[in-house]
């Protein structure tokens, strides 16, 4: 089991979560997203309808009536209603449940960084979790630095 820490330091998460959503589409895997709360969960669905002019990211909301069909649902817990292997937890919190994936995506920003490292530190000692630590560079690319 793979987690990806990505530290947002300079590209917000409007425009990381569509790229990493775009390459698990591409590799044939299902993702689950899981917000926070309501409100960020309806912010999610709209920057992944606006995020691109030349792209579209199928998904949709848990308890849509066809959230079983989605490649993409946005959730507010770790029940990938849609099958997902793949997990994008991007309200700054870590869950165990996303240890029960084949991959998790953990996003966070400065105001989460002690959170993050606490998770960074629990991962390590779990066998079989497999963890990188994703930051920007100066010019806002990712560069694995652990």
């Amino acid at each position: 089991m793979q987690v990806d820490f990505y530290h947002l330091t300079s590209m917000p998460l409007e425009r990381a979560l569509p790229r990493i959503a775009e390459r698990v589409l591409e590799s044939g895997a299902r993702l689950l997203i899981v917000a926070g709360d309501q409100t960020q969960q309806a912010a999610i669905d709209r920057f992944l309808w606006e995020y691109s002019a030349d792209s579209f990211l199928p998904h949709a909301c848990a308890g849509a009536a066809d959230e079983n069909d989605q490649p993409v649902l946005i959730a507010l817990d770790v029940n990938a209603a849609n099958g997902a292997r793949h997990v994008a937890l991007v309200d700054g919190t870590w869950r165990e449940d996303a240890l029960d994936f084949q991959r998790a995506f953990h996003f966070f920003d400065e105001e989460h960084i002690v959170e993050a490292r606490h998770a960074w530190r629990t991962l390590n000692e779990r066998e079989c979790v497999e963890r990188r630590y994703w930051k920007q560079n100066e010019a806002g690319r990712w560069e694995q630095a652990a």
